[in-house]
């Protein structure tokens, strides 16, 4: 897979060559991002998990820089240990006691939201999934009587209606 670990040195500047050492020291690059606008959540995502592991990058939205970094460092362990969570079922023990559902990003979403993954990988042949935590009942919002009160807080990255229902 060609990535921008390939270009030479020389040719990227400081902020391109801090991203890519955390790639090559660590693995994968956590992005956070935060827009400062109330209509639109904050979010973070992976980028390096991949080139590493042939596994989707992940998106999650509107948990706090350290939950999302903590929660996205035990996602990548479990992978370099061996178990990949399977997109489109319920995910246990993300979310402590909560499940978590892994839903395939529609490609429309990408120029959005994965900015730093479209310079990396180059174009957008890269998977990327969004974990979806539940509401307080433990109701997806693809689910009746999902609490309308966390419904902006993570936006449909599934391409509309969340039209991947999990099993």
């Amino acid at each position: 897979m060609n990535t921008a670990l390939q270009r030479p040195d020389e040719t990227l500047d400081e902020g391109e060559r801090q991203f890519l050492n955390v790639i090559k020291d660590h693995g994968w690059f956590h992005t956070r991002v935060f827009d400062g606008k109330d209509e639109h959540p904050d979010f973070s995502y992976t980028t390096g998990f991949s080139v590493n592991h042939g596994y989707p990058e992940i998106i999650l939205f509107s948990l706090s820089k350290d939950v999302s970094h903590s929660i996205l460092w035990d996602i990548w362990r479990e992978i370099e240990a061996g178990t990949r969570p399977e997109a489109g079922t319920r995910v246990h023990g993300i979310f402590g006691n909560a499940d978590a559902v892994l839903l395939p990003v529609a490609k429309s979403s990408y120029e959005e939201h994965l900015g730093w993954n479209r310079w990396f990988y180059g174009n957008d042949d890269f998977d990327c999934l969004q974990l979806v935590w539940p509401d307080r009942d433990g109701r997806f919002p693809w689910e009746s009587g999902f609490d309308d009160k966390f419904a902006d807080s993570q936006p449909d990255l599934t391409g509309g209606g969340w039209k991947f229902h999990p099993a």
